[in-house]
């Protein structure tokens, strides 16, 4: 409640014009709140509220903004301006804004750009798209095993200010080959004549430039570091990436999997940003083939018709079994596959996930088959083969629904799809059209129909 004051307030400064008071209120932000602010602005508010910022925490505003809010400010700016931002932002920030930034700019961008800070840029930006070498920086404290602690302490002090962290530091020996980490902590706690070969760590984790991203974050999530060295196929140290990235990639993945999981094709602009045309092509594609799927539902119901008309009681039990199916296969599927999006579960593992999900389903099936025995029973008096026709087709939907949820994840990982794909809207369908199929077969043979 505090934080819509405190926005409404800045944005009645700036429509009221009083800019020395709203530049005073900003400077007591933090500079995420800012770039918060200034994303809910219009284009020319913007850049207007961005110029009034101190140059000092500009950069650190610019890097929070996101990519719209950016490229109207950049269009606005003056070389000099654009110049300072390039040089003063960390690498993978500077990436990251290109990305996004439509080509005119980022030629403008580039241009404004020192010589170095152009190379450090293409060496990221020639790295696959979601490979660890496409999200780490090159702003990090590499030291040499010869050095004493002293020593350390003075390189980070000189080379530390313009560096993405520098708690964590990398031992480097000839050719930049990375052969162990020290920190800053371990450093303090050692004498200053200390020589950083004895107090390193050797046993090194980390991250070879074309691992893919979704491998960076399990590292992060397992050892819970503060950054991971990135290193090319000859072991040489060539960049870092840093917790806040890695948190960057875990919402991006975790949002990209919920929209998969809804039948929808992933977007990458926030929801509120993202035009009416583009937000139905991402949902039209599954929704017309979850479409056609279900006309299979369409057609095993015309086969079975004659039964139909021969007891129509039995249509009454069709949204049970089909509900109670595809929301079984929809809490074994998303089970799995968080399971294996926080690398619980692997490849190898598809057997125990199918012998697991085998005995819940026994359980489950079972329970809720004597349930639906007993209600029919009693609802219907003496109707006990369609009691006992609906509790065997709920036992075996389950059964099917619970063993389809939990594999086909697996095998669509196998098949290198993402197991999202693999989600309730499919799964549904699936076990709809199964569930129809049990029903009608068993109440076929059981009632005589």
């Amino acid at each position: 409640m505090e934080e819509n004051v405190i926005m409404e307030r800045l944005l009645e400064l700036l429509k009221e014009k009083k800019y020395r008071e709203f530049k005073k209120a900003l400077i007591d932000m933090n500079e995420a709140d800012i770039a918060e602010f200034i994303d809910e602005l219009d284009a020319e508010s913007a850049c207007l509220a961005f110029r009034l910022l101190p140059k000092a925490m500009a950069t650190d505003v610019f890097a929070e903004l996101d990519s719209d809010a950016q490229e109207h400010i950049i269009s606005e700016m003056s070389d000099s301006d654009l110049q300072y931002i390039i040089e003063d932002l960390s690498i993978d920030d500077a990436v990251d804004m290109l990305e996004e930034l439509p080509p005119a700019l980022v030629v403008r961008v580039l241009e404004n750009a020192t010589a170095d800070t152009r190379k450090q840029i293409n060496e990221i930006l020639k790295y696959p798209e979601n490979s660890a070498g496409s999200i780490m920086t090159v702003e990090y404290i590499g030291l040499k095993k010869t050095m004493t602690v002293k020593e350390a302490f003075d390189y980070i002090r000189k080379y530390g200010t313009d560096k993405e962290t520098i708690y964590t530091c990398y031992v480097m020996g000839d050719y930049r080959v990375l052969e162990g980490v020290v920190t800053v902590k371990e450093m303090l706690m050692s004498s200053y004549d200390v020589l950083i070969e004895e107090i390193m760590d050797t046993k090194v984790i980390k991250a070879d430039t074309l691992d893919h991203r979704e491998d960076i974050v399990k590292i992060f999530n397992k050892y819970g570091f503060l950054s991971v060295p990135v290193v090319d196929h000859d072991n040489r140290l060539v960049g870092i990436v840093t917790i806040d990235d890695a948190m960057d990639v875990m919402e991006e993945e975790a949002t990209e999997d919920f929209e998969k999981m809804a039948a929808m094709n992933p977007s990458e602009k926030p929801y509120l940003k993202t035009g009416v045309f583009e937000i139905a092509k991402n949902r039209i594609m599954w929704l017309l083939f979850l479409m056609i799927s279900a006309m299979i539902t369409g057609g095993i119901l015309s086969k079975f018709e004659q039964a139909i008309s021969a007891m129509p009681i039995l249509v009454s039990f069709i949204p049970m079994l089909t509900d109670t199916g595809g929301n079984a296969g929809s809490q074994s599927s998303t089970m799995v596959i968080r399971g294996m999006a926080v690398g619980e579960i692997e490849l190898k593992d598809a057997l125990k996930v199918l012998w697991k999900e085998f005995r819940v389903a026994v359980i489950v099936g079972t329970i809720l088959a004597i349930i639906d025995f007993i209600k029919i029973v009693v609802q219907y008096p003496g109707k006990y083969l369609v009691g006992m026709t609906v509790a065997l087709s709920m036992f075996m939907t389950v059964m099917l629904a619970n063993l389809a949820g939990g594999v086909l994840p697996v095998l669509a990982k196998k098949l290198k799809l993402d197991p999202a794909i693999m989600a309730a809207p499919l799964i549904s369908t699936l076990v709809d059209a199964m569930s129809l199929l049990i029903f009608f077969t068993i109440a076929v043979n059981l009632l005589k129909l």
